[in-house]
């Protein structure tokens, strides 16, 4: 089978095309002949030395759409022809790709392979930053850095869609401001003014909730900018910086509060909680709430060509390698 994977950190261009055994499943696993996958700001950041990729070579990927191909030892439910969208640790840029049954999901009704290639890891992310984390409530107000990406095109559906008295989005360039405000965004702020766009916005009251991807400075003048009682939920480093304690000074005097939140990390420590989380995320989807646009799609051997997209900060929407010529 074709896989893609780098052995050394560095640009797209580390990316190669390799041909590899096709694997099977072990207890407990599936193995799934893909359709799509869907590329991620997590794989761009996985060719960076550092990050969290523990040997070479390394074949990235996080979510996958198709049919199943093989059950391992001990699997219920599942059943080869079956097709499903799957959260992975690591590994979808492949033909066939491994994963655990525990976060394999048998797609619902009127959900086709290509739309469930984008969900895995952005709906139920964006559906716990809101609600199992961030708990808004109706009528309260909302910021999102990353407001045109995957995870802030659902996010602002979904904050919308609960109510939300006012929805804010953080863009790198305003040539995105058109896509972030036809998927439920009142206003959109670059990342150089938003606190002040923010200040200016609620009459200096601040947000009741940030969702924050980036962290370093721009968490740090997040906490200004949010309202008493506010909540800020950090869900990545996008930005590299050190991370950095906070406590008494940020936090006590008016009541904020910071928490944090990886799908890896739930997969990982709370496979069952992660599986009730997905499935009220699809079902946005398949209840129209959300929609989530393919805005490019590439073939599973121009995966570099998609990671330089991704990296030039220029693309909206979600981006998709398809498996399947």
């Amino acid at each position: 089978m074709r896989a893609v994977e780098f052995q050394e950190y560095g640009a797209p261009e580390v990316l190669n095309v390799v041909t590899a055994a096709t694997p099977q499943p072990g207890p407990g696993q599936v193995s799934i002949d893909a359709a799509y996958v869907g590329v991620n700001f997590a794989d761009l950041k996985a060719r960076a030395e550092g990050y969290r990729v523990e040997s070479l070579p390394y074949r990235p990927g996080l979510e996958v759409s198709g049919r199943i191909r093989a059950v391992g030892d001990g699997v219920e439910g599942l059943h080869p022809g079956q097709e499903v969208a799957a959260l992975v640790n690591n590994g979808a840029y492949a033909e066939v790709v491994l994963a655990d049954t525990t976060t394999v999901f048998p797609l619902p009704e009127g959900l086709d392979l290509r739309t469930a290639a984008t969900l895995p890891t952005v709906l139920p992310t964006a559906h716990a930053l809101l609600h199992e984390v961030g708990r808004l409530r109706a009528g309260e107000s909302v910021l999102v850095h990353g407001a045109a990406g995957g995870i802030g095109t659902a996010a602002g559906q979904l904050a919308r869609a609960a109510g939300a008295g006012a929805v804010y989005g953080v863009l790198s360039t305003t040539a995105k401001a058109d896509h972030a405000l036809k998927h439920g965004y009142d206003a959109v702020f670059t990342a150089d003014t938003f606190p002040d766009d923010v200040r200016r916005a609620t009459g200096g009251t601040g947000v009741d909730l940030i969702l924050d991807p980036v962290g370093g400075d721009t968490l740090r003048r997040g906490l200004d900018t949010l309202a008493v009682y506010g909540r800020l939920v950090s869900f990545g480093n996008a930005g590299g910086a050190e991370p950095w304690h906070v406590g008494q000074p940020e936090l006590y005097a008016q009541g904020r509060t910071v928490a944090g939140f990886s799908i890896l990390a739930l997969a990982q420590s709370a496979p069952q909680a992660l599986r009730s989380l997905t499935e009220r995320a699809f079902r946005t989807v398949t209840d129209g709430t959300v929609t989530l646009p393919v805005t490019a799609e590439f073939p599973l051997t121009d995966a570099a060509e998609a990671h330089r997209l991704m990296g030039s900060r220029t693309s909206t929407g979600k981006l998709l390698l398809r498996i399947a010529d």
